[in-house]
């Protein structure tokens, strides 16, 4: 079992996700330059960090988005492979047309960093199945552009097709209708804003972000 890490210019984030999936599948994630123009062989699990890449300026997402590396990505989600994207990956994984809707700024244009309380919406998904249904977890969350929007007829359609991974159990942001996370049609991509990587193990001061990538790593296994 393989994965990789992308590597944005600012990022910050990198680390703690290259952390979490090693903890999860017991080996050392890939770190893939934006520059790159193709993904190590083999690679099951691609993560498309946080942390401000380029300084989380001038639509950061949009310009992470035309990094080389994210056509290889794009390949790899249609060829089934799973790719997460949090917080600013989030960003860059819906510029990318990897998954629909943007991330606006903040509802009152302000820095939101906190521990959260998220309701998990769907648990039939690779990423979610290891828990329970309408379950609250506890996640960290750091952003200021972290306001998920949609037409109404897209989230018609994200919520018909069961593809609201997460919602917020209490105001954040200014979501539209709440919206944490979000999968791709084929339910191998998923999109947060949250942290679950900061709440991964027991020196964060709990484990319900470690579900998620213990999760991935039964899936892919």
């Amino acid at each position: 079992m393989q994965t990789a890490v992308i590597v944005f210019p600012g990022s910050n984030c990198d680390r703690d996700l290259a952390v979490a999936f090693e903890q999860a599948t017991g080996k050392k994630p890939h770190m893939v330059w934006h520059k790159d123009t193709s993904l190590p062989a083999g690679v099951d699990l691609i993560g498309v960090p946080g942390g401000f890449s380029y300084g989380d300026y001038l639509r950061s997402g949009a310009m992470a988005a035309q990094s080389p590396v994210m056509r290889a990505v794009a390949d790899a989600a249609a060829q089934g492979r799973y790719v997460y994207g949090v917080c600013n990956g989030f960003q860059v994984l819906t510029e990318t047309g990897l998954l629909p809707g943007a991330l606006m700024r903040n509802a009152g244009i302000s820095f939101v960093c906190r521990d959260v309380r998220l309701k998990v919406a769907n648990t039939h998904s690779a990423f979610t199945n290891l828990y329970a249904a309408d379950e609250e977890i506890l996640i960290p969350v750091a952003h200021h552009d972290g306001n998920y929007f949609a037409d109404a007829d897209t989230l018609d359609r994200l919520e018909g097709e069961g593809r609201v991974a997460f919602r917020y159990a209490e105001p954040v942001n200014g979501s539209a209708r709440d919206i944490a996370g979000v999968l791709n049609d084929a339910g191998n991509v998923l999109g947060m804003m949250p942290h679950p990587e900061r709440r991964s193990e027991a020196a964060h001061g709990g484990l319900d972000g470690k579900r998620l990538f213990d999760a991935l790593a039964s899936a892919i296994r």
